[in-house]
């Protein structure tokens, strides 16, 4: 017999009494280690890829280098017309309460000179003439 396997060797008797003798071979199978052969070669294979995907060149380096730069200047200049835009914002409210008090200080003005004329006026009014002269 070769020995490629396993062997199981049985004796039995049978009711008339004979013996009977009975060898089995027993063969296990590889399927488990070709199948784990098999993942490990998949993920060899794998993970070559995924390494070689993840290796970076110079100019991949330096596209990623002039993109911040650009996201950079870009985030700059929106944060300096935002600042801008608070500024002129800023000064139209001041202009405006300026222009506020201007016209309220012109109004009281003319109030106070349009007073002064009425009563000027009143007491114009209110004054007897003097007495005229007799002709001569």
């Amino acid at each position: 017999m070769s020995d490629d396997g396993d062997y199981v060797q049985r004796t039995t008797e049978t009711p008339s009494g004979v013996r009977r003798e009975e060898v089995q071979v027993v063969r296990s199978s590889n399927t488990g280690w070709w199948v784990a052969l098999a993942i490990v070669i998949a993920l060899a294979i794998g993970g070559f890829f995924w390494w070689n995907a993840s290796q970076t060149t110079p100019a991949d380096l330096q596209a990623a280098r002039d993109q911040g730069a650009a996201d950079a200047q870009l985030a700059n200049a929106a944060a300096n017309a935002q600042a801008a835009a608070s500024q002129a914002a800023q000064s139209a409210q001041t202009a405006v309460t300026n222009s506020t008090q201007a016209t309220e200080s012109a109004a009281n003005a003319a109030a106070d000179r349009a007073a002064n004329a009425a009563d000027a006026a009143r007491d114009a009014a209110a004054s007897t003439p003097p007495p005229s002269s007799p002709p001569q």
